[in-house]
């Protein structure tokens, strides 16, 4: 066996270098010249390993031959070009764009070269490295993107150590996912049909110098990554955040203008359309969006081009695709088979959700029978697609010719509406809120302010005391699916939800509770996360929480018609309160919350490669009267919060003490007050300054602890009050009290009677107790008392 593996090696080794290959060892050849996708393949011919066959014995020949049929199955080529022109060592290709007030700066060619995309970003003395990177085979089965977008913030990028058992970051924060879907909306609309790769996108903020939030540097980005990757995409991108402070617009705002800012609007765009936008307002008006709008628009379209010439420097090569296309004449063929049967089903406002997806795909099945039966496979492999341009058809011609919408409505109808305050007593407060079939079930739970979350940021906030949670089970949909940890969609409608409702919380000081608000999606045919926001808001009043006014939300959608030829829009129609087949087969889903006065929150996501900036700017005013309709609606059911607390609701309050009595309250080593507080289940903190804050899950509770306060130190002595004192020394110039708490005063020889008197003794005996009157402060903070 020996042998035969040295004739073999000998065979190989010909092999290799009759192929080009160098002499010696076949490991020495290079591994290119075995890339199996060779374009001109060049195999060789066993005549030249014909004197490495000479002089062997049978059986050695036998061996050989098979090794000799085996290399005949391999094929050689030359290395592949390069499909990417990196810079020289040391080098690297930048471009610099002034947005707003600041410098942006794309490179690319010195980090991570290996990735078919990767661009550093700066701004300031921020920067963000984000790769792409898509597989090159995918499964023929697979009829969607699945794009993976992961954001992430390192604890090194402001020089500081994770502090966890392990001192490493572990699983994404609720902030990296949102950070993470706000690149993945923005990118997403711009892949080609039918690129249904793998695709990843990975953003890591390198360092940060806290003044910008990395979030939109990351979308930028992203979009010159993917420009410069040999991954098929119609960008690049331009996105800013916007703000206003003090009445002016400002672009990219830092983040102290940030919280003095009444806007923060993220705006994404191509040169010519919008596609994402995100944004948390105080009741800003519809003009004073569009003007906002506007100006995200020009100052993003800055960010283009810089992102193609820095591809134009790179000098990538796209990787071939071929479109995903459906052929109109199966649209046609599914059309003349179907169209009446799908305008029976999608034409009658008595079917439901259920009814009428179950309808529609037992008419899918019907088609796609007789399309197997004339045996068109071509026909019945794209038959989904065609299905879906069918129903689209017959949707836009029922809006556009007929102003119907699928479950009968007009254009700008609301569906109808349900509502339920205090839906379950035993709770801090509760609503149960419908729309049409879309339910959710809201409860607010309230709490000490160290209740707040905690929040490890690398920009922003450190803490937050308003907290909104969605929840999405599959039973509201009529599914089975498994329970995990954070669902990024989960965590970005309730995001979204709690943007719209904070702007109308009092401030801190005036309210100092943690609020948890939860809702319950129980059935969802669409927004649900804009029920959430109505919800939510009746809930909060419910529970007494002092909101000025409802908050009412509502989506808008989009049908389009387009041109073939260039994908401009040329006519469409916008609908209020979509429903989920309406977003499913329409081109966006504009969620807009806000109250009477004006906006508060919004989000945009969209399917065609953009929409232009005008239509965006006119769906604001049929959502403004939609969600008017909805908040006159709630206010029949609670129309403003309830000023009787129910008695399972948490309680505080705050009294003062003296600072000479703040040890006494404490205790030794913290005793006293970890007694009060094991004892009542109540949170009682103090302050340097005497302020004692006291906060307990009711009323009793909070009793309980302000009684044992007042027994540890006694009540605060005010002036021009009576208190019990005890004699516990007696001077020539008069007696020195103590009253309850501790306290000790003076009771000066003049105050002990009305008349003259010499001696103190006369009048007062040690332990003796009398009532006793507090007439001031001396300058030193003790008490003065007086008998008259």
């Amino acid at each position: 066996m020996a042998q035969r593996r040295r004739w073999a090696g000998a065979v190989m080794r010909g092999a290799f270098e009759a192929a080009g290959g160098a002499p010696g060892r076949s490991g020495a050849c290079p591994c290119a010249q075995f890339h199996m996708l060779a374009p001109s393949p060049v195999s060789t011919p066993p005549s030249q390993l014909l004197p490495l066959w000479q002089g062997r014995t049978p059986d050695s020949r036998r061996y050989v031959s098979s090794v000799l049929k085996a290399l005949r199955q391999v094929n050689f080529q030359e290395p592949p070009a390069p499909w990417r022109q990196f810079p020289t060592k040391g080098q690297v290709f930048e471009e610099k764009v002034e947005v707003g007030m600041e410098t942006v700066t794309f490179e690319t060619g010195k980090l991570a070269q290996f990735a078919s995309g990767a661009v550093v970003l700066g701004m300031g003395d921020t920067r963000v490295l984000v790769t792409a990177v898509a597989d090159h085979s995918v499964d023929e089965r697979r009829d969607f993107l699945p794009l993976q977008v992961d954001y992430r913030e390192r604890q090194y990028a402001q020089g500081k150590i994770p502090n966890t058992f392990m001192r490493r970051e572990g699983a994404p924060k609720e902030r990296e996912l949102l950070c993470s879907r706000l690149i993945d909306r923005s990118i997403r609309p711009l892949f080609p049909k039918g690129f249904f790769y793998d695709t990843q996108i990975m953003a890591n903020v390198i360092c940060s110098d806290g003044d910008q939030d990395p979030d939109v540097l990351s979308v930028n980005a992203a979009s010159a990554a993917l420009m410069i990757s040999d991954i098929p995409w119609n960008g690049p991108v331009g996105c800013v955040r916007i703000g206003r402070v003090k009445g002016q617009l400002v672009v990219n705002p830092n983040m102290d203008d940030l919280t003095e800012s009444d806007l923060n609007l993220v705006y994404s765009c191509t040169a010519e359309k919008t596609i994402m936008i995100e944004t948390q307002a105080r009741e800003i008006t519809n003009e004073d969006y569009v003007a906002a709008l506007h100006l995200a628009h020009a100052e993003a379209a800055k960010l283009i081009p810089a992102q193609i010439s820095l591809a134009a420097q790179v000098k990538n090569q796209k990787r071939p695709l071929q479109a995903l296309t459906v052929d109109p004449e199966v649209i046609e063929k599914v059309r003349v088979l179907a169209e009446d049967a799908i305008q029976s089903v999608m034409g009658n406002p008595a079917f439901g959700k259920f009814e009428r997806g179950k309808s529609l795909s037992r008419i899918e099945e019907e088609v796609k029978g007789i399309l197997e039966s004339d045996g068109d496979e071509a026909a019945v492999k794209i038959l989904p697609y065609a299905f879906d341009a069918v129903k689209k058809q017959i949707l836009q011609r029922n809006i556009f010719e007929k102003g119907v919408r699928v479950d009968g409505r007009a254009l700008h109808e609301v569906r109808d509406l349900y509502c339920e305050a205090g839906t379950y007593l035993p709770l801090h407060g509760s609503s149960l809120f419908s729309r049409g079939n879309t339910q959710v079930l809201c409860t607010v739970t309230m709490g000490a302010p160290d209740d707040a979350q905690k929040l490890d940021s690398l920009v922003g906030m450190s803490r937050k005391r308003f907290m909104v949670h969605y929840s999405f089970p599959p039973f509201s949909i009529n599914e089975i699916g498994r329970l995990g940890g954070l669902n990024r969609r989960e965590v970005g409608h309730g995001t979204l939800a709690e943007k719209a409702l904070v702007a109308l919380l009092p401030p801190e000081e005036d309210f100092p509770y943690s609020v948890r608000v939860t809702s319950e999606c129980l059935a969802s045919d669409g927004s649900s996360s804009m029920a959430t926001v109505c919800g939510g808001s009746l809930a909060l009043m419910d529970a007494g929480v002092p909101l000025r006014e409802h908050v009412g939300a509502v989506s808008v959608g989009l049908v389009s018609v387009t041109d073939p030829s260039n994908g401009n829009i040329t006519d469409y129609r916008i609908l209020t309160d979509i429903l989920g087949l309406e977003d499913h087969l329409g081109d966006m889903d504009f969620k807009i919350a806000g109250t009477r006065k004006g906006i508060t929150a919004i989000q945009l996501d969209i399917k065609p490669a953009g929409i232009p900036l005008h239509i965006i700017c006119e769906a604001l005013e049929p959502a403004r009267v939609g969600r008017s309709q909805i908040i006159d609606f709630m206010g029949q059911t609670i129309c403003s919060p309830r000023d009787a607390q129910r008695e399972n609701m948490p309680r505080s309050g705050t009294m003062t003490i003296h600072q000479d009595s703040i040890g006494r309250l404490i205790g030794p080593q913290g005793s006293n007050v970890k007694g009060i507080q094991r004892v009542t289940d109540a949170r009682v903190s103090i302050s340097e300054d005497g302020v004692v804050t006291i906060f307990a899950r009711d009323q009793a509770s909070f009793d309980q602890a302000k009684s044992m306060v007042e027994a540890s130190v006694g009540k605060e002595v005010e002036v021009g009050n009576t208190y019990v004192a005890k004699v516990v020394a007696i001077k020539d110039f008069g007696a020195f009290m103590e009253l309850d708490g501790g306290y000790q005063g003076l009771l000066h020889i003049s105050e002990i009677a009305h008349q003259r008197i010499e001696r103190v003794t006369d009048f007062l005996t040690l332990g003796q107790q009398l009532s006793v009157v507090c007439i001031g402060r001396d300058l030193r903070g003790n008490l003065k008392l007086s008998r008259k």
